[in-house]
């Protein structure tokens, strides 16, 4: 006879094919990034090579000779901010004090798109206005970087500023704000400086002006994880304004007294007439029937002697678990008669009809009769 199981050569020669398009395509992805090296992502990245992220501005300015340190903490960008331009990517998550320190020891730095929340804490005289579509826009203002580097991607936030000094252009969302701690400059966009815009118009113009003034360029990256925000951080209790406290609390005694009004309350029983009344003669004459037309003499003398044992037990001062020969010996004793007996009477052989039936039931009787009057 001729085995049709496939052997170990036959499995082999099947799987090899797939098995090799696998490993080849493993070997390829790991090549890939061992050629690529460690990248970063995210947005105005120096190390990314993503859309938004800002390889390549931080390779042009670096061909230039500018130092670019990068710090992803307030404590580590105040120790290298001194006389640098200091980029911050996500001002919000800078601490006030921070930002304090960074602006009297750094000469230039660049926000990116504050907040207005942040705006009120680091720079009271500046606020937004509004949102802008972000587009080429011409410089329209006297500020030295904007009119050399010309038309710009420009746009998103607007801001306005109270300085009589401060620069208004692209519409707004270039500000410059000169002081003697030094310039802040406020972009409402970071288009200009991605790598996906850095080629167009005057974007590359305007960002190595704008960033590689001076020799070192601090490259801030906040983070949410800053342990210096740990102080700042407030309970929600604090964030929730004072009138939601009021409308909640006046929404919970509605809801308690809503409550108290829909709940059920105890009244008295209420009695329902029965439909039907069955006396109990009735109800035992009706099942009675039903074993006799089923012919379960056996099953009706079983009930019986399991009802006249359960009776026995407490005149007898047994428990329901006694055994059998225990309940037979009391019974004998009390009744006067022979253990055999009692115990045929109480265990034996099932009737096999209607007649033995009625002997057993009578026999029953008799004795719980006795018992009693012992």
């Amino acid at each position: 006879m001729t085995s049709v199981s496939p052997d170990a050569r036959r499995i082999w020669r099947g799987v090899r094919l797939p098995l090799a398009v696998v490993f080849l395509i493993v070997l390829t992805g790991t090549l890939l990034v061992l050629a690529r090296g460690e990248q970063t992502t995210g947005a105005l990245e120096p190390g990314s090579y993503e859309p938004g992220g800002g390889r390549a501005l931080a390779t042009l300015l670096e061909r230039e000779g500018v130092k670019i340190p990068v710090v992803r903490t307030a404590a580590a960008a105040k120790g290298v901010a001194r006389d640098a331009t200091v980029l911050i990517t996500q001002p919000a998550y800078v601490p006030k004090e921070t930002f304090a320190e960074i602006r009297r020891s750094a000469q230039h730095v660049v926000l990116v798109r504050p907040s207005p929340g942040t705006l009120d804490e680091v720079l009271p005289g500046v606020r937004a206005t509004g949102q802008l579509e972000t587009k080429t826009r011409a410089p329209d203002c006297q500020a030295v970087d904007p009119v050399a580097a010309g038309g710009a991607t420009m746009g998103g936030v607007k801001y306005a500023a109270t300085q009589p000094r401060a620069q208004e252009c692209y519409g707004g969302s270039y500000l410059e704000v000169p002081g003697p701690q030094g310039t802040v400059t406020v972009l409402g966009t970071p288009e200009p400086l991605t790598n996906e815009r850095l080629a167009d118009e005057g974007n590359a113009a305007l960002a190595m002006r704008l960033l590689g003034k001076h020799e070192r360029l601090v490259w801030y990256l906040p983070t949410p994880g800053d342990p210096s925000l740990e102080a700042e951080k407030k309970p929600l209790s604090e964030l929730i304004p004072a009138g939601w406290s009021y409308a909640a609390l006046q929404a919970g005694i509605a809801v308690v007294l809503l409550a108290l009004w829909r709940s059920r309350r105890l009244g008295p029983v209420v009695s329902e007439p029965i439909p039907v009344v069955v006396r109990a003669a009735e109800a035992t004459e009706g099942r009675a029937r039903l074993y006799r037309k089923a012919k379960a003499a056996a099953h009706a003398g079983e009930t019986l002697r399991e009802a006249a044992r359960a009776r026995l037990r407490p005149l007898l001062g047994l428990t329901r678990d006694a055994e059998p020969a225990a309940l037979v010996q009391t019974v004998a004793a009390r009744t006067g008669r022979a253990p055999a007996e009692v115990g045929a009477l109480l265990y034996g052989d099932p009737p096999a009809d209607d007649a033995a039936l009625v002997r057993l039931a009578d026999g029953l009787d008799v004795v719980e009769r006795e018992v009693e009057r012992s």
